[in-house]
């Protein structure tokens, strides 16, 4: 542990900074609009890509790396983070209706609050707590009908938790419940088995968190991953177990997913024409495999 003593830098001398490392900024009106409009900081982590040693403490820039490529880098993870939002959204709203859907009808409006259908009372508990958090804090026109006009239950019907529960908490719910028929139904609609679904959405609430906060994504190493899909064939031949920890496997994931709960969207499409546009041309660094595109998922988008 020390004491933290870098002083703040202002624009031109950032923009120095940078040169000094060896970047090549030819247009100075550029660098001062990116630095100060997107910061220092949110483009470090792009141009950490172009540093010759980056885990040498040296920051020097590998020879010829433009400003330029580095902002070409950024605007292919944004649009790439705004693609996934779209496939992430359509995901989950699969997943609440599923969810909803099988509990009511199983058990009725307010099964899902009873503690009998998940093992770890602790963990119930738990999420009971935060599923009463999200309802306190949500003013959307339901919850404030249910909340003037009913006192019992105090959680509204499942149709309606639904609606404001966070992903991450219904990825809790889901994974606490112990009736296997439950999970199986509901992961069957959204196209997988439970055991793969229950890692999926854990893992997809952090993808959609990194996007929200609309951090880098292109090449990042994720910490919390899925179960490898045996089946169908067509996922299970796509699927690089190698890269388990890479943004490959979960574009895969989703390409697979989009094909089951929209079917007549472009997304799958739109996702890969950007993916071929990478600026850096490395594919490797977001876990694509050599033949990514002769894999079934990708092959007919590559060829259209």
């Amino acid at each position: 542990m020390r004491h933290f003593n870098k002083l703040s830098k202002s624009i031109p001398d950032q923009i120095a900074l940078l040169q000094e490392c060896g970047m090549v900024i030819e247009d100075g009106e550029q660098a001062t609009w990116a630095l100060s409009q997107i910061s220092y900081y949110r483009l470090r982590a792009y141009w950490l890509y172009y540093e010759a040693e980056p885990e040498s403490g040296n920051h020097s820039f590998r020879e010829g790396t433009t400003l330029e490529a580095v902002l070409a880098l950024y605007e292919f993870d944004r649009h790439l983070r705004l693609l996934l939002m779209d496939a992430l959204e359509r995901i989950e709203v699969a997943a609440r209706g599923a969810w909803a859907h099988q509990m009511a009808m199983v058990y009725g409006p307010h099964g899902y609050l009873n503690a009998a259908l998940y093992p770890r009372t602790d963990r119930f508990q738990a999420n009971l707590d935060q599923l009463q958090s999200e309802y306190d804090r949500s003013h959307d026109v339901f919850v404030d009908h249910y909340k003037r006009t009913y006192n019992n239950p105090p959680l509204p019907p499942v149709w309606m938790a639904a609606e404001f529960i966070s992903f991450g908490l219904l990825s809790k719910f889901f994974s606490a419940l112990g009736g296997r028929a439950d999970r199986k139904a509901i992961a069957r609609k959204i196209g997988f088995d439970d055991r793969v679904f229950q890692g999926l959405m854990h893992h997809l609430a952090t993808v959609r968190n990194i996007c929200a906060h609309h951090s880098r994504l292109w090449n990042r190493r994720f910490t919390v991953t899925f179960p490898i899909a045996q089946n169908p064939a067509n996922l299970a031949n796509t699927i690089a177990p190698q890269a388990d920890r890479k943004l490959y496997n979960t574009l895969s994931m989703l390409l697979h997913t989009m094909g089951t709960v929209a079917p007549e969207s472009d997304l799958p499409s739109r996702l890969t024409c950007l993916i071929e546009e990478n600026p850096t041309g490395d594919f490797a660094a977001m876990g694509f495999p050599t033949d990514w595109r002769e894999r079934p998922l990708w092959a007919d988008l590559c060829t259209n």
